[in-house]
């Protein structure tokens, strides 16, 4: 074989360089870019991290909180997505009357208050003057509740008959408070707790807030008001993993506080102390749930254990436990 042969059969081969990408292909890649930035975007502010960590935590410590919380991840959902007759829009709070045994809502544009059976049916609708966009209402004693206003910032003290037509909020002992002002993100929710006579107040967002009002209890018998101020917090700032808050009510058998977050559509059950004792998703296959509660709106727990979620516009939902609550039969 000649040297030139040989020369030729042992030159290395050479590759030839990748074909630059297309601009279809470049496309292509931005496109899955921006996909996976939104993803842990939405991850982010949805708190999915936290979220699924305190889910497992919740669940894992439910034996310990047995015959001591309400114990949310037990509930099924009875009634689902009820349309109250009567209503038809902007339903939001909500407040169980125990000493009536029924619900009351609010709702705003126009202003009214509306009471409910625990069946979701409409007893009575009461108009609301002197009052913007009424948010919240809670119950505190006979025929007293207490109702937010998002728009002034404020929160008055009324008396709500048994046989009102019309109720007027003009005159009667309000509190207003300057405090992270913000437009359509201050007072959502209000609930009160009757065994240390605190008010708990729920901000939106921006931030989220749970404010402790005490020194109201004059309030109630019209002599003004003599108020401290304070923030309650969970034990440890990762476990206010929901987006939002749009309700809450104040659990005095057990003592535990449920926050409502509509972004989030989760209710949270938390201990004294702030730890996370159980969740109830809000989403369709969670709890028996058909289909994802749209807009919750408003949060109340019944003596006998169940749980009612009221959503925009309108729609009534009932949760109930397996059994009855040792802390029901007391």
């Amino acid at each position: 074989m000649s040297r030139h042969a040989n020369a030729s059969c042992s030159a290395p081969a050479t590759s030839s360089p990748p074909p630059p990408a297309t601009p279809s292909r470049r496309a292509r890649r931005r496109l899955l870019w921006a996909f996976a930035l939104l993803a842990l975007g939405l991850g982010w502010y949805f708190k999915l991290p936290a979220l699924a960590y305190y889910a497992a935590r919740t669940h894992l410590a439910s034996a310990d909180w047995e015959g001591r919380s309400v114990g949310l991840s037990s509930y099924r959902v009875a009634i689902e997505g009820l349309p109250v007759d009567g209503l038809t829009r902007n339903t939001s709070g909500l407040t169980f009357n125990a000493d009536t045994g029924t619900l009351f809502t609010v709702i705003n544009r126009p202003p009214q208050v509306a009471e409910l059976s625990t069946d979701g049916r409409l007893l009575r609708l009461i108009p609301l003057e002197g009052v913007n966009d009424p948010e919240g209402i809670t119950h505190v004693q006979g025929d007293t509740y207490v109702i937010s206003d998002e728009d002034s910032h404020s929160l008055t003290w009324v008396r709500l008959e048994p046989g009102a037509q019309r109720l007027s909020l003009a005159g009667q002992p309000r509190l207003q408070l300057g405090i992270d002002v913000v437009r359509n993100a201050s007072f959502e929710g209000v609930s009160w707790d009757s065994a240390n006579g605190r008010l708990f107040v729920v901000k939106e967002k921006l931030p989220l807030r749970v404010l402790v009002m005490t020194g109201l209890q004059p309030a109630i018998g019209g002599s003004g008001f003599d108020v401290g101020i304070s923030e309650w917090k969970s034990s440890s700032a990762a476990t206010l993993f929901m987006s939002d808050l749009s309700s809450l009510t104040f659990h005095e058998p057990t003592g535990h506080l449920l926050l409502l977050s509509d972004e989030s559509a989760m209710v949270v059950e938390y201990a004294p102390d702030g730890t996370p004792v159980s969740l109830l998703p809000l989403w369709r296959g969670m709890n028996g749930l058909q289909r994802k509660v749209p807009q919750p709106e408003g949060l109340a727990v019944g003596n006998d254990g169940a749980v009612y979620v009221l959503s925009e516009p309108n729609l009534f939902y009932r949760f109930e436990p397996p059994r009855a609550p040792a802390w029901a039969l007391r």
